[in-house]
């Protein structure tokens, strides 16, 4: 971390229900996927592999609550909706482009130290279910 202060923590309290808001896992992808246009319910939906329509729904709502999005209904036959994001989510954007950007880059390693973990745990499993 950048701070080396031991009472980098210190703020918890006031930092953890701001952290939950944006970083669960549908906000960060839903956020990243609105860093590089507005979009519509459906494309974003398509974008986000496995959502499903009511947890995409829930969760931009609890964005636009959050004024991290906003959601303009737009003048065409029959009516669209737009989502984009707030000058607040905005500033967002780097830490969250930073972070998918790293996940790429290092998705491999932690799959490769999952393996190596379940390989090696791969007994305490069996001995815990046995122990039941």
């Amino acid at each position: 971390m950048a701070h080396s202060d031991a009472n980098v923590l210190r703020d918890v309290g006031k930092t953890r229900p701001v952290l939950e808001h944006i970083t669960n896992k549908w906000s960060i992808l839903i956020l990243t996927v609105l860093c590089s246009r507005p979009s519509r319910f459906n494309e974003i939906r398509r974008r986000l592999d496995g959502i499903t329509h009511k947890a995409l729904a829930d969760a931009l709502k609890r964005l636009e609550r959050n004024g991290l999005v906003i959601r303009e209904v737009l003048p065409t036959s029959p009516v669209g909706v737009e989502y984009s994001l707030t000058p607040l989510a905005q500033t967002l954007q780097q830490p969250f482009i930073a972070l998918y950007d790293w996940a790429l880059e290092h998705g491999a390693a932690l799959d490769k130290a999952q393996a190596a973990y379940d390989l090696t745990h791969a007994g305490e499993s069996r001995q815990e279910t046995a122990a039941d």
